[in-house]
């Protein structure tokens, strides 16, 4: 399957082998405009996953769906200076509509605060209009000039943003805070890509926000990825965009905002945290088919019965919302569908031959580890089930300990400098707080601070860079 298969080992060329999996897989492709991809079916399928999970969960809260255009004025965008600043060298411009120059220029979505709030600010009037408590789920546009990289890094990708407005301070810093735990479960529980949490510092906080919250995973290759983002936006854009609200005693006040959200950028978190040297590795929450069943056939033996048998168990599983596919091909050997599913990322294979049938058994291969089993043809759906979940949690076990084990703590930036370069991961420092420190770690090195943890640390060294008294311990890594 050298044709087909991965070439590269994981170990040896990371981005290689993550370019040859993606494509390889049928998780992707590149589309026929420069720095945009295609999702295909499988990848698709993980992202409605995704979206059907916390649709749940923020509709459980009192979040509601709604969509925006995509178009936005030039003037609104304008509007609020530092958040346009922030946006405004990847910003896609329209400038003709059909044969005729448009009077404004329109940017085509970067995020959609400036055309989202200038309508809030139609619709709120009083304490009774609040919260608002809006998500979406759409596409963004942000003209990237570096290397397309499926997933990470092209011009167009998929993501939700949620907006909400509050009539107090504490509301809102609530509703940033639940936002990241519920990202966290998304993350950890279905995922099962384990994170560190906290907030980012003024260098690093979104334009315009009063604060942000992170999520932060570790990549096998030593980079950072920020896996989504919650940010209390206090009242800044509030006031740019005039949104306002007379409270009970008609006294009139400022309203308070959040917004969060997360990208398909987690799906190629997805790829690089669990995927081996035979392609994906997908985790059974999300993964679009769980089980596939290869029936193995000889000749001289009753092939019908096999099928018969082999489809028997492919409504069992079903009935038993178990996602299964029966992969009953004549034109491919059963080795090359063991490796084609292999490569697809598939966590249970179940095959069925002559002697299978005879003893009333079936044989169980985790993707996971690759073990093999017998099992009883009664104990199919039980030891289906409990495979499922024990490769959901040993996934997430072992990119828990390579976190874990990839966090290094140092004292001076000389060993800053030197894990940094051998190797990678994130490094816990004490920090001065001041940006010009942080400014010039990450000229000199390419490593930024992740994140302050929520849970304050105690300094156990002098600033990394000045030397000059610790006010935090921070997370360093370089990132995607």
């Amino acid at each position: 399957m050298s044709d087909t298969g991965v070439t590269v080992k994981k170990n040896e060329d990371f981005s290689e082998w993550y370019t040859q999996v993606v494509l390889k897989s049928g998780f992707a492709d590149y589309a026929p405009v420069k720095g945009c991809m295609i999702f295909r079916e499988n990848s698709y399928s993980i992202w409605e996953k995704i979206q059907e999970l916390f649709n749940q969960k923020i509709k459980a809260t009192g979040h509601r769906n709604v969509y925006f255009p995509l178009f936005i004025p030039e003037s609104l965008l304008k509007k609020e200076s530092e958040h346009f600043e922030g946006f405004m060298p990847e910003v896609a411009w329209v400038t003709q509509g059909g044969d005729s120059q448009l009077e404004e220029k329109l940017a085509i979505r970067p995020t959609s605060e400036t055309v989202m709030y200038a309508t809030f600010a139609k619709w709120i009037r009083s304490w009774r209009d609040l919260p608002i408590k809006l998500n979406q789920w759409c596409s963004v546009v942000r003209w990237e000039t570096k290397a397309t990289k499926l997933f990470l890094r092209t011009r167009e990708f998929l993501w939700q943003e949620g907006h909400t407005v509050h009539a107090t301070k504490q509301e809102a810093d609530r509703e940033a805070k639940e936002i990241l735990d519920a990202y966290k479960d998304v993350m950890e529980t279905y995922l099962a890509i384990p994170v560190l949490v906290g907030t980012k510092t003024e260098l690093e906080k979104f334009a315009g926000a009063l604060y942000t919250l992170t999520l932060e995973a570790m990549m096998p290759d030593g980079k950072a990825l920020q896996m989504g983002t919650s940010h209390q936006l206090g009242q800044n854009f509030s006031r740019v965009f005039n949104i306002k609200f007379l409270d009970e005693n008609e006294k009139e006040r400022q309203a308070w905002q959040t917004s969060w959200g997360f990208s398909t950028r987690v799906i190629g978190a997805l790829i690089m945290v669990h995927g081996d040297d035979k392609g994906l590795v997908l985790p059974p929450k999300v993964a679009p088919t769980q089980v596939v069943i290869v029936p193995i056939p000889y000749k001289g033996v009753d092939a019908d019965l096999i099928a018969a048998k082999t489809r028997e168990l492919l409504e069992k599983l079903q009935k038993n919302g178990i996602s299964t596919v029966l992969d009953d091909r004549a034109e491919y050997t059963p080795g090359w569908k063991f490796n084609e599913w292999e490569l697809k990322g598939v966590p249970v294979r179940i095959e069925i031959g002559p002697r299978d049938m005879k003893q009333k058994q079936i044989v169980l291969v985790r993707r996971d580890t690759s073990q093999k089993s017998a099992v009883k043809e009664e104990q199919t759906v039980d030891a289906v089930v409990k495979a499922l979940e024990e490769i959901q949690n040993k996934l997430f076990d072992k990119a828990k300990r390579f976190l874990e084990d990839n966090v290094t703590t140092v004292k001076t930036y000389d060993e800053f400098k030197n894990t940094l370069r051998n190797k990678g991961g994130f490094i816990k420092a004490s920090w001065c707080s001041k940006t010009e420190c942080e400014e010039k770690i990450k000229e000199e090195t390419g490593a930024t601070i992740r994140l302050i943890p929520f849970e304050k640390e105690k300094t156990f060294a002098r600033c990394l860079y000045c030397g000059q008294e610790p006010k935090e311990v921070v997370y360093f890594a370089r990132s995607y």
